[in-house]
């Protein structure tokens, strides 16, 4: 888990801010699918709740560089912006779906 979150975080740092969002956004959903596909055994839900609050965080934060406002844009970056506009993937909407025995 810390490989990813150090993955995301290299993906959103400032040296990436002239890239689009929609190449951001698919990268990080790229890397996010692969690892739930990966990790989807045993008892994910707390992991995947820690992940995806840090890949929103992320997220949230490299827009406000990218767009330059100061703030911490919950306001105008909420999480259903994220899911919504950018169509970034939640895991704890994957693991809803995933079979139990």
């Amino acid at each position: 888990m810390l490989r990813l979150l150090l993955s995301v975080s290299e993906a959103t740092c400032w040296s990436t801010q002239g890239k689009e969002s929609a190449e951001r956004v698919s990268f990080l959903n790229c890397r996010l699918q692969g690892w739930a596909n990966y990790f989807w055994l045993g008892s994910v839900s707390r992991s995947y709740r820690a992940v995806d609050r840090h890949v929103r965080d992320r997220l949230r934060r490299w827009l406000c560089r990218k767009h330059k406002i100061s703030r911490q844009g919950r306001t105008r970056f909420p999480n259903q912006y994220h899911l919504e506009k950018l169509a970034l993937i939640s895991l704890v909407d994957f693991a809803r779906s995933l079979p139990w025995a």
